[in-house]
């Protein structure tokens, strides 16, 4: 048994070592670190990507009735278009888990999502400005919708 042991282990006689003559290892290729597109790095100034450069200016338009039509709009941001969602089409709890997702989506790609009227909001990718301000703002009165 501490014969069978031994040789499990390797603590065998030190002929059957001696006969070993190690191989020359191959040379490895240099590794470099991919970065995934998926995490989002802590200094976004120093890691930022440059955008991809818009190539129409494309502003599209959605009027969610389903939860699941949320992968459309941020697909479209992904394609670096800016998008108005209207939410009138939708009941309020469906459209605060969208606009719950929209803003996940919308930090990820480091854009900005502005509400512009009681139930529609622009969300645009980061190489997109919005400026101005509307006429009236928007009062709480209406709180509780979105």
């Amino acid at each position: 048994m501490a014969n069978f042991l031994n040789n499990f282990f390797g603590i065998g006689s030190e002929s059957e070592t001696e006969d070993y003559e190690p191989q020359p290892a191959a040379p490895a290729a240099p590794v470099t670190p991919a970065i995934s597109k998926k995490v989002v790095p802590i200094d976004r100034a120093q890691h930022a990507a440059k955008p991809a450069p818009v190539e129409n200016g494309k502003i599209m338009l959605f009027e969610p009735r389903l939860y699941g039509e949320a992968k459309e709009i941020v697909d479209e941001l992904l394609s670096h278009h800016a998008v108005i969602v209207n939410f009138t089409q939708m009941d309020n709890k469906a459209a605060n888990k969208v606009v719950d997702f929209l803003n996940g989506a919308v930090y990820a790609i480091d854009g900005e999502i502005k509400r512009i009227g009681e139930q529609i909001f622009l969300c645009v990718p980061r190489d997109v400005d919005v400026a101005g301000k509307l006429a009236g703002d928007l009062n709480s009165n209406n709180s509780e919708r979105l």
